[in-house]
């Protein structure tokens, strides 16, 4: 079993543990403890990987952080956490500033490997560790490692966008190991690792490591014994060629990357052997229906959906031929987990009668927001989380996802709260109101949208409102369209009305979400 970071390094599974068990020696002599926090700014790397083992042997939190975020967001969430430690890339390290780091907070900054420099096309300059900052790797390997018999499952502190404003930090409950091995039989089931022990399993790990999903995968098919690919970024036509080279068995990808993969010309797809895949899940948005329909031509029954959310884990499974069967269903729940439609006060509704989605992955553990606790509360109803999502159970079990009870846009994969990208904008002064959602994005699945009314007598474009949110926001969040109108639909009470706003650009779609 190895790892392998796709044209850098590649490591035996006992170079991978000497690694992070040095790793977890070296946060203990710093005095991390469990509930501590170490906070990692990397971009896909196998010291991502080694950092988050390194975390679950010592009961300490790892806290990913998407680099794409400004200096403020990143420097909200390291006070947030209360990150003793931050591991950082150097090209991350120096672009974000000496402002994105709290007063204290000791930053361990690791060499941006070649592979990621030509990826993303960085000045080779800024390979290096700046003067005055410490070289993890020096950290790393002056300390023994610890030893661990069984490879841990990290409990990360993912941040998720923020309704209010900022993103919260999920923090879970200890499990107990009843509850651990409920979660590993319920992941089995959504990885497609169910039944497949002694099997040799190769997976690439393609997503962003700073989402929730791809680095569960990663760490998940480790514990499981995997070969593990990581991928600096996503690329169609070096997904094809990896799966062909290296006979990759099972994947996890998002549906813009099934797009992508479409947009290649036929006589590319069908240029690479493909034959080695057995299983490939996916979920994190809305997959169009004739994106999945195309991709299970293309590749077979292979294609399974799951359903869940940071907060809630996992929920339901759908395989290619059940899709076929009820296009557009999400499948039936995991033996173990709960589901359950309700109304607002929480009375199960019957079969067919759209209402809010409650669930729970089995072996899942209650969480709390980080430092918000009085907004955990609202997350739980009859034993269960709320995801925010509205749907409906048909006849036989299956869900159906109609709509988003809460104000999200998934784009790419990527959650994005409207409010944070709302706050700015209202302060700017020309800005007397706004309004943002997300509209159809034949790519991404959905691209965010902003409507604005100005105050009386000022004046702004579109390009003029983009500028400056870049200024305060990750790029992703910045709106791909603006609108200026005189005035904005609004309730009795005052608020906007954005089903009004978004309903003329979801007509023609067969879709709200």
């Amino acid at each position: 079993m190895t790892l392998t970071m796709l044209g850098g390094e590649s490591l035996s599974r006992d170079a991978f543990r000497d690694r992070f068990g040095r790793v977890a020696t070296a946060l203990l002599n710093e005095g991390l403890r469990a509930g501590d926090s170490v906070a990692l700014l990397l971009r896909n790397d196998l010291t991502f990987l080694e950092v988050e083992q390194a975390a679950a042997i010592t009961g300490v939190q790892a806290v990913p952080l998407n680099w794409h975020n400004a200096p403020e967001e990143t420097l909200y969430v390291l006070n947030d956490c209360g990150a003793k430690i931050v591991v950082a890339h150097s090209d991350l390290y120096l672009s974000a500033g000496a402002g994105a780091f709290p007063p204290g907070v000791r930053v361990l900054v690791l060499p941006t490997p070649p592979v990621l420099c030509d990826t993303f096309g960085l000045d080779p300059s800024c390979a290096r560790v700046p003067e005055g900052t410490q070289d993890y790797r020096a950290w790393r390997d002056a300390c023994a490692p610890m030893i661990s018999d069984t490879p841990p499952m990290p409990s990360n502190v993912i941040y998720t966008s923020g309704t209010t404003g900022h993103p919260k930090g999920v923090v879970r409950h200890p499990r107990t190991p009843d509850q651990a091995k409920a979660s590993r039989n319920a992941l089995m089931q959504v990885y497609g690792l169910a039944g497949q022990e002694g099997a040799q399993i190769r997976t690439a790990v393609i997503g962003p490591h700073y989402h929730a999903a791809p680095t569960i995968h990663a760490n998940f098919c480790y514990s499981f014994g995997a070969d593990l690919f990581v991928v600096a970024r996503f690329d169609a036509e070096e997904l094809l060629a990896l799966v062909e080279r290296e006979r990759i068995t099972h994947l996890n990808m998002v549906p813009i990357m099934f797009s992508r993969l479409l947009k290649l010309p036929r006589e590319v797809r069908e240029g690479y052997d493909l034959s080695s895949l057995r299983y490939i899940s996916h979920a994190a948005a809305p997959c169009p229906p004739d994106v999945k329909r195309a991709m299970i031509d293309w590749l077979g029954p292979i294609v399974t959906e799951f359903y869940g959310s940071t907060e809630m884990g996992n929920i339901t499974l759908c395989s290619s031929q059940e899709w076929l069967e009820r296009p557009g269903t999400v499948g039936r729940k995991i033996p173990g987990a709960g589901l359950m439609i309700v109304d607002d006060a929480g009375n199960e509704l019957p079969p067919n009668t759209v209402g809010t989605i409650l669930g729970r992955s089995p072996g899942i553990t209650d969480f709390v927001y980080r430092n918000r606790e009085d907004e955990t509360a609202a997350s739980f109803m009859n034993g269960l989380i709320v995801p925010g999502d509205a749907g409906y159970l048909d006849d036989d079990g299956y869900l159906f996802i109609c709509d988003r009870n809460k104000d999200m846009i998934i784009s790419g994969g990527v959650n994005i709260y409207p409010a944070e990208i709302e706050a700015v904008l209202h302060g700017m002064e020309e800005v007397a109101d706004c309004a943002v959602f997300g509209i159809p994005d034949a790519e991404f699945g959905e691209s965010v949208c902003a409507h604005i009314q100005l105050r009386d007598g000022a004046q702004s474009d579109a390009t003029a409102i983009q500028t400056r949110l870049r200024d305060r926001l990750a790029g992703y969040k910045v709106p791909r369209r603006v609108v200026f109108a005189d005035t904005l639909p609004r309730e009795d009470t005052g608020k906007v009305r954005k089903i009004l706003l978004r309903a003329p650009y979801w007509e023609q779609t067969g879709r709200r979400i």
